[in-house]
């Protein structure tokens, strides 16, 4: 069905093999392109944008880049600050927690959100009973 393809790199223009095994790994994924760039360059581009996921093909770097190789600004709006969309290592702010009183055993526990007293608030193992 597939037979191996001989592709001329993007950015060096070193030639390289895009196996029936790839093709059909892209196929399966719903990749309508072949990859432009050889593994070598999908691999440096990968580690200049520090991650992988579905820019790179979402196979974690596997089978190299998608059809799709642009990047995204490097953050974007509405979002909230310490975040961004772009690749690389970003650092998160610490998560800040806040302390409730369970509204079923009265201990106190630490929830990722202010509680605001128009929902009951639950510890971990009270919560786990409540799901």
């Amino acid at each position: 069905m597939y037979t191996d393809r001989t592709i001329a790199c993007a950015d060096c223009g070193q030639e390289f093999t895009f196996t029936a095994g790839e093709q059909e790994f892209y196929a399966q994924r719903g990749f309508t392109e072949p990859p432009k760039r050889c593994p070598s360059d999908r691999a440096l581009r990968k580690s200049q944008r520090g991650g992988t996921g579905a820019r790179d093909g979402g196979d974690g770097g596997r089978y190299g880049a998608s059809s799709y190789d642009g990047g995204y600004s490097s953050s974007f709006a509405g979002a909230p600050a310490g975040y961004s969309s772009g690749g690389g290592s970003r650092e998160r702010r610490p998560r800040e927690l806040f302390e409730a009183v369970c509204a079923d055993c009265g201990k106190t526990a630490s929830v990722p959100f202010r509680p605001t007293g128009n929902k009951p608030v639950y510890c971990s193992d009270c919560f786990q009973n409540h799901r």
